[in-house]
């Protein structure tokens, strides 16, 4: 799907592609994500076994931003990733790629995780604040 950003610039939405991920994986280590760029098979295998895998490219074929998430279709999408590139935010992408999602199963709800650096932009989209856990393996 075509879409143009708020600054005209065109941009290309589209499914992942295994030739996408290199191109994830360094703008996961620009943002700092050292996480998923460091762990870099068990990232690939996240992209591979999820049913939300959007990316978001310009006509010069790099990668705008992406979003990354599971379903089950009727009751929850779970985002797990969701990452513009610095040179693209401000833009409307961040709410396009989410808009685009929520297109995609109209009947679930959209639940994320956010940093305190980007609470601002999901209350703006109408997404409220609720408590969570998590757990991780030592």
């Amino acid at each position: 799907m075509e879409v143009r950003l708020r600054n005209n610039r065109k941009v290309f939405i589209r499914e992942y592609e295994d030739r996408d991920f290199h191109l994830i994986q360094a703008l996961n280590k620009r943002e700092g994500w050292t996480n998923l760029a460091v762990n870099s098979e068990r990232t690939k295998i996240a992209w591979e076994h999820s049913n939300v895998a959007i990316v978001a490219e310009t006509e010069n074929d790099e990668i705008a931003g992406f979003i990354r998430g599971l379903t089950d279709t009727a009751i929850s999408i779970y985002i797990c990733e969701l990452l513009i590139d610095k040179k693209f935010r401000g833009q409307g992408l961040g709410e396009t790629l989410l808009c685009y999602v929520q297109q995609l199963y109209p009947n679930a709800r959209i639940d994320l995780l956010a940093t305190r650096i980007s609470r601002s932009f999901y209350e703006k989209l109408g997404f409220r604040h609720f408590a969570g856990f998590r757990r991780t393996k030592g």
